[in-house]
C-alpha cells in the first residue's frame, strides 16, 4: 500500500513538471514573439490590411547608332475595380460599357466578381483613362502604365522583336537584352479595414518605379531603311519568296543592316503580313504561322552557300601551301572523282586556266581539285579553325549551327561537294563571319548589334565587348584573297556588282534547295569595299526567285546598289 502511494507521488511529480516545462516554454515563446520579434510582426499585420497596386516601370529604348528612337513608350492605363469600394454598381457598370466599349455582360461580371481587385482592361489610352477617372466613381481605379511603341512599323522587324502583354521580350534584341531593358515595377500601397474597404483618411503610399536602361545599337535606320527597300524592290521584280540583306563592318563586327522581306507590322506583331485567310486556323496553326513569320533568316535559318563557298576553300587551299595563285588547271566541263562526274556550270568547260582565273570564272572542277589537295583531315582542321563549326555567337536569339558531315563519312565525292559548297548547310551570317576573318588580315570577330548603355539621363552603363580571335589566317593569305575577290568582280563573274571609280570585292553564288527535284534555288552574292582596308561586308539571299536565278545575274546588282547608295552616306572612299 505505501509503495503505491510513493510510487503515484513520484507520477504527480513528473506530471507537474512537465506542465511546468510547457508553461515556461510558452511564457519564453510570447517573449520571443512580443519583444524580440515584435517588429517584424507588426509589419506583417499591417500587410494584412495593405492592398497594394504595381506602377508599371518604363521599358528602356532602342536606340540606332545616330540616336534615333527604333523602341519607345507609349502612357496607357489600367483599369481596375474594387467589389468592396463600389457604391453605386450600375453607374460603374454603365460608365465601363461607354468609355470602355464592353458589353454590359462584361461589364457587370468584373463589378459584381467578389476579390480584392477586378482588372478590368489593359492598354487603354490615356485620354480615355483621364476621362474615367474624372467620374470620380468609388471602387474604380485607374493606374499608369506602359505599352511598347515601334515608330516604323516594319523597320529591322525580326531584329528588334516586340514584347508581349506583360511588357516582356518575347523575340528579338526585346528577349535577348530583357535584363537590360526592363525596369523595376513601383508599388501603391492603401490601407484598408477588414472589409477591405480603403481608409482614405491615410492616404497611399508610393513606391516609385525604376525605369529600364536604353540598349544603344550598332544598326543604323537610314540604312537599313535603304537595304529594306531594295530587298522589297527585288522580291517584287523577281516573284521571289522571301529576300535577305545584311550590311557588317568585317573589322569590328557591328551590323548596320539585317533587312528579311517580308518583314512584318511591330505594333501588331500577331497579324500575319500575307493576305492568308486566318478564318479557319487553329490556335496552332496561327501560332505556327506567326512563328514562321518572326524567323530571321540569315540568323535561324541554314543553307546551301554554293560557291560563295569557295573563298573558304581558296583561303584553306593557300593557307595549306596545295594551290597557289599562278597553279594551272585544265576544265573540260566537269571532273571525275571516284566513279562521279561532277559538272561545272558550264558544260563546256572554261578550257585552261590559272587559280585565279578558275575564281574569276567560279569554276567547279578548280577548286574540287583544290579541296582533293587538301584532304579530309586537312578540310576540317581549316574548317574547325575558320570558326565554321561552333556559332557566331551573334546577340539574337535563334542562332542555327553548322550542318555537316562527321568527318569519318567524307569521303572523296563529299570533299568535292563540299569544295564548291554543296552537300552541308550554314547559316548567312556565319559565311558573312567566316569571310570577315579571311578578308581583315585573320581575326575572327563576333557580330553583333548591341553597342553600350545607357541611363535614361543619357549616362554611360556600360560598354559592351565581344570576342576575338587572332590568326585565322595570316595578313599574306588574307592579301591574297582580297585581290582574287577583287579579280571576281572586276573581270569575272561577279562583274554586276562593280562600281566605277570603287574597289569591290566579291563572290556570286546559286545553290539549290532541297529536294533538288523541285528546282527552287537561292541566289546569292557576298561583297566587300574598299578591297584593301574592308570597311563594309554586304551580303544578298534571294529565295525561289522566278525567270533568271544567276546570283551574279540578279543578286550582284542589288549589293552594288547598296553600296553605291550607302558609301558616300557613311563617308567610306575607295
Amino acid at each position: 500500500m505505501r509503495k503505491n502511494r510513493t510510487y503515484h507521488k513520484k507520477k504527480t511529480v513528473i506530471v507537474f513538471s512537465v506542465c511546468m516545462c510547457m508553461l515556461l516554454g510558452l511564457m519564453g515563446r510570447m517573449v520571443y514573439l512580443m519583444v524580440i520579434r515584435s517588429d517584424y510582426y507588426a509589419k506583417k499585420a499591417e500587410e494584412l490590411h495593405e492592398r497594394e497596386r504595381d506602377i508599371k516601370a518604363a521599358r528602356g529604348r532602342i536606340l540606332d547608332r545616330n540616336g534615333e528612337v527604333l523602341a519607345d513608350n507609349k502612357a496607357v492605363c489600367t483599369i481596375s475595380v474594387i467589389h468592396s469600394q463600389v457604391k453605386e454598381p450600375e453607374k460603374v457598370i454603365a460608365m465601363l460599357c461607354k468609355e470602355l466599349g464592353l458589353s454590359e455582360e462584361t461589364a457587370r461580371k468584373r463589378v459584381e466578381t467578389v476579390s480584392a481587385i477586378e482588372r478590368v482592361k489593359t492598354n487603354v489610352e490615356k485620354e480615355v483613362g483621364d476621362k474615367i477617372r474624372s467620374y470620380g466613381l468609388d471602387g474604380v481605379k485607374v493606374d499608369e502604365d506602359f505599352k511598347r511603341q515601334y515608330p516604323y512599323c516594319e523597320l529591322a522587324s525580326k531584329v528588334l522583336g516586340f514584347t508581349g502583354g506583360d511588357n516582356q521580350g518575347i523575340i528579338g534584341l526585346e528577349v535577348m537584352y530583357e535584363e537590360v531593358l526592363r525596369g523595376i515595377d513601383g508599388k501603391i500601397l492603401t490601407t484598408t479595414d477588414a472589409r477591405g474597404v480603403e481608409l482614405s483618411e491615410l492616404g497611399e503610399q508610393r513606391i516609385e518605379p525604376v525605369p529600364g536602361y536604353d540598349l544603344h545599337i550598332s544598326l543604323d535606320k537610314n540604312i537599313q531603311m535603304y537595304a529594306q527597300q531594295a530587298a522589297w524592290k527585288v522580291m517584287e521584280e523577281k516573284q521571289a519568296d522571301a529576300v535577305s540583306i545584311l550590311l557588317m563592318n568585317p573589322k569590328t563586327g557591328e551590323i548596320y543592316a539585317n533587312a528579311n522581306v517580308p518583314e512584318f507590322n511591330l505594333n501588331e506583331p500577331f497579324t500575319l503580313n500575307t493576305n492568308a485567310d486566318t478564318s479557319g486556323m487553329t490556335e496552332k496553326e496561327l501560332q505556327d504561322a506567326c512563328n514562321q513569320m518572326w524567323r530571321n533568316l540569315t540568323i535561324n535559318d541554314t543553307y546551301e552557300p554554293g560557291s560563295t563557298f569557295k573563298i573558304i576553300t581558296m583561303a584553306a587551299g593557300l593557307s595549306q601551301g596545295v594551290v597557289h595563285m599562278e597553279d594551272r588547271f585544265s576544265c573540260p566541263g566537269f571532273k571525275i572523282v571516284e566513279d562521279r562526274r561532277i559538272h561545272c556550270h558550264k558544260r563546256t568547260g572554261h578550257g585552261a586556266e590559272n587559280f585565279v582565273e578558275g575564281a574569276m570564272n567560279s569554276c567547279n572542277p578548280v577548286f574540287i581539285e583544290v579541296g582533293l589537295r587538301l584532304g579530309v583531315d586537312n578540310y576540317f582542321k581549316y574548317f574547325k579553325k575558320f570558326g565554321l563549326m561552333e556559332k557566331t555567337g551573334i546577340d539574337l536569339p535563334g542562332e542555327a549551327a553548322t550542318i555537316m558531315h562527321k568527318q569519318e563519312n567524307v569521303g572523296d565525292v563529299e570533299l568535292a561537294t563540299i569544295s564548291f559548297g554543296q552537300s552541308f548547310q550554314i547559316t548567312p551570317i556565319q559565311l558573312a563571319t567566316t569571310v570577315s576573318s579571311l578578308i581583315n588580315g585573320g581575326k575572327r570577330i563576333t557580330p553583333h548589334f548591341g553597342v553600350q548603355v545607357t541611363d535614361w539621363e543619357g549616362n554611360l552603363i556600360e560598354t559592351f565587348h565581344y570576342p576575338e580571335k587572332e590568326g585565322i589566317v595570316s595578313e599574306e593569305i588574307s592579301e591574297q584573297v582580297r585581290y582574287i575577290l577583287e579579280k571576281v568582280v572586276s573581270e569575272g563573274s561577279g562583274k554586276n556588282a562593280a562600281i566605277e571609280g570603287r574597289t569591290i570585292g566579291g563572290k556570286t553564288a546559286t545553290s539549290q534547295t532541297l529536294p533538288r527535284s523541285a528546282h527552287r534555288y537561292i541566289s546569292s552574292f557576298l561583297g566587300f569595299t574598299p578591297t584593301q582596308e574592308p570597311q563594309v561586308l554586304g551580303i544578298c539571299l534571294i529565295h525561289d526567285p522566278k525567270g533568271v536565278y544567276y546570283g551574279g545575274t540578279i543578286a550582284a546588282p542589288v549589293i552594288r546598289d547598296i553600296f553605291d547608295n550607302i558609301l558616300p552616306y557613311m563617308g567610306i572612299q575607295g
